[in-house]
């Protein structure tokens, strides 16, 4: 690790065998914390290679726990985090709109470590108790429409960064490799990212896969829509803005979609809108993101009916229905 730190420190770059292997030492626990946490801190002050960012995909690929859940062909809604904004919890929203739209979905997600709640926060406090056992998933998907893929169940091998990256509360590179390391391989995904380096990045690997994509950036900062500004959008075959009113809906201000300071706060909004008594703002957004989702799993659908598709879903109680089932298969 010392001669990878000097070489970084250097301002030189790894290779991506360089980055696979010294992340798999790490998660394997075979470097020193302190070290780790030098080694964290040089990719907060410069930018992430794309050989880099490879290499660490790759070790966290090969060391995870795999699940086959390719009977469903699952989508995956899945953000970095990492935006500094602290909404409510809009993607875990979103999946479960999806799901109740007749879209099985195998969302991947983790506890918050530079947000105050994060999908697994949320769905712990309300009643969802996670597995990596496949049987247990698979009549999941089969009857709730969705599974919840908690990352430390499949990933056993980050529990040597977990304290580094809770103790130093910030965005760290693994906020970038979330998305990109599902256990269960899903071919069809809507990823959120920070920023727009980022989203180029994402859209260059994910064109070297059989993924159907979707990769979003609202370019006011945040990793998801939120109809505040425009939004980047990058897939398999095209680069788009979308505005708000693409979507039928005004824009919106930051305050509306602010997520509560704490994990109670978090899961009393997420209660709140899942029961379809959110705001308008609130429900605006996470139906953006769903309709997106929508989109990218049927091709044939334009937006303004994934929109009106994920808004049913929502308002009809096929959301809420869906992660009332989830709770009851535990």
């Amino acid at each position: 690790m010392k001669d990878l730190l000097n070489k970084l420190i250097a301002h030189h770059t790894l290779s991506r065998d360089e980055a696979k292997q010294v992340l798999k030492d790490i998660a394997l626990g075979e470097q020193d914390p302190h070290q780790i946490s030098v080694f964290l801190a040089v990719y907060m002050m410069r930018p992430i290679r794309v050989e880099e960012l490879e290499g660490f995909r790759d070790a966290l690929l090969e060391l995870c726990i795999p699940i086959n859940l390719d009977e469903f062909n699952p989508i995956d809604l899945c953000g970095t985090g990492g935006d500094g904004k602290n909404t409510f919890n809009i993607s875990t929203l979103a999946s479960f709109i999806v799901a109740g739209a007749g879209v099985k979905v195998a969302k991947h997600g983790n506890y918050g470590v530079s947000s105050a709640s994060g999908s697994s926060n949320v769905l712990e406090y309300l009643g969802v108790n996670f597995s990596n056992k496949e049987d247990a998933l698979k009549k999941q998907i089969d009857e709730a429409g969705i599974c919840f893929l908690h990352a430390p169940l499949f990933h056993p091998a980050l529990k040597n960064v977990g304290p580094i990256r809770k103790a130093l509360g910030l965005k760290t590179f693994f906020n970038m490799l979330g998305p990109m390391v599902n256990p269960a391989f899903p071919k069809k995904q809507i990823v959120g990212v920070f920023n727009l380096e980022l989203a180029r990045m994402y859209g260059y690997l994910y064109q070297q896969t059989d993924k159907q994509f979707s990769i979003l950036h609202a370019l006011d900062g945040y990793d998801e829509v939120s109809l505040t500004s425009d939004t980047k959008v990058i897939t398999q075959s095209a680069e788009q803005i979308l505005k708000p009113s693409d979507f039928g809906v005004p824009m919106q201000t930051q305050e509306s979609i602010f997520g509560g300071n704490d994990v109670p706060s978090a899961a009393a909004i997420f209660s709140t809108v899942i029961d379809g008594k959110g705001t308008e703002q609130q429900n605006n957004v996470v139906c953006a993101n769903a309709a997106l989702a929508i989109q990218c799993y049927y091709d044939s659908v334009n937006l303004p009916d994934a929109f009106a598709l994920a808004k049913e879903s929502l308002l009809g109680g096929k959301a809420k229905a869906s992660l009332n089932k989830l709770i009851s298969l535990q």
